[in-house]
């Protein structure tokens, strides 16, 4: 009987390491947004804002060709059939009301059309919706800090390479191996990240700390200047099922560094939010959410 309960006891014993530690692991984060070298558009949309965008950029792709098309059948019009040779008397009229009242109105209805569908996604953009998750965000000559309004956390995020000339040696590789990165994501992966809930509203206070920066992240569709002095906002909800990391710039020429100021913004589900909350809180400090990168190699 006490030979069953040894083994039983160990067997739960090995178990719970087991799932403890498959839980600690969490899910495997896919690198989503990320620019891509020699490569055209945008990066993978996983917002509403920046499906707004994506759709507004089709709509103005469109009609910006149809214009670009219809001069240039003008100017093909004009070098055939007015030419010269072909055209050897030309007219001496100076004013045509007709076709001045035409060029005056049809732009003006163009603009009219691109402003009925472009302003309403600049107002989505502006008017900040009350935030589920609140971060301030400072930027720095040449580093982010991160401040969770409503959680008592804080903590700085400083491009992995920094502290090494922001050059990629050999030491710099094995610290973007240590958190799960390849050399392909030097110059974009930081020693810590913004890590958010997905399906959750987040607003971002913006500001600056000493010269004007810009934080943006592409597929989210956001980018907002931080001015020192003054508290910006921008806002996003990441989809559900898009959790994945996501990468940005500082936006603004901010000096000597500025191509070495990146950000890193995790987006995970709301249990593993929790969780990194929890383990923050309990440290003291800043702990890597309980997921792993999925391009790890």
């Amino acid at each position: 009987m006490r030979l069953l309960t040894f083994f039983t006891g160990l067997f739960a014993a090995i178990f719970g390491a087991v799932a403890a530690s498959a839980q600690s692991a969490g899910q495997d984060l896919a690198i989503i947004g990320a620019p891509v070298d020699r490569a055209t558009g945008f990066q993978p949309a996983v917002t509403e804002l920046m499906r707004d965008i994506l759709w507004l950029d089709g709509m103005l792709l469109i009609i910006i060709t149809a214009i670009s098309l219809f001069v240039l059948a003008l100017i093909g019009l004009i070098i055939v059939r007015y030419n010269r040779k072909a055209n050897p008397d030309p007219a001496s009229f100076t004013h045509n009301q007709p076709l001045e009242f035409a060029w005056t109105f049809i732009p003006i209805v163009i603009l009219v059309f691109i402003g009925a569908f472009s302003l309403p996604v600049l107002f989505k953009q502006q008017i900040i919706p009350e935030g589920e998750v609140v971060i301030k965000a400072t930027g720095y000559q040449w580093y982010w800090g991160y401040e969770y309004v409503d959680e008592d956390i804080a903590y700085e995020g400083f491009m992995i390479g920094s502290d090494a000339g922001n050059m990629l040696t050999p030491a710099v590789s094995e610290e973007l191996a240590a958190a799960g990165y390849s050399d392909n994501e030097f110059l974009l992966a930081t020693d810590t990240s913004v890590v958010i809930p997905t399906g959750k509203t987040v607003v971002v206070q913006v500001t600056g700390a000493d010269v004007i920066h810009a934080w943006t992240i592409p597929a989210f569709g956001v980018k907002q200047d931080a001015v020192p002095g003054r508290l910006a906002e921008l806002w996003f909800e990441v989809d559900e099922g898009a959790e994945g990391i996501y990468f940005g710039q500082c936006s603004e020429l901010c000096g000597l560094s500025h191509a070495y100021m990146p950000i890193t913004v995790k987006a995970v589900s709301q249990a593993d939010y929790a969780a990194w909350l929890d383990a923050v809180k309990a440290a003291g400090e800043y702990v890597e959410p309980p997921v792993t990168v999925a391009s790890a190699e």
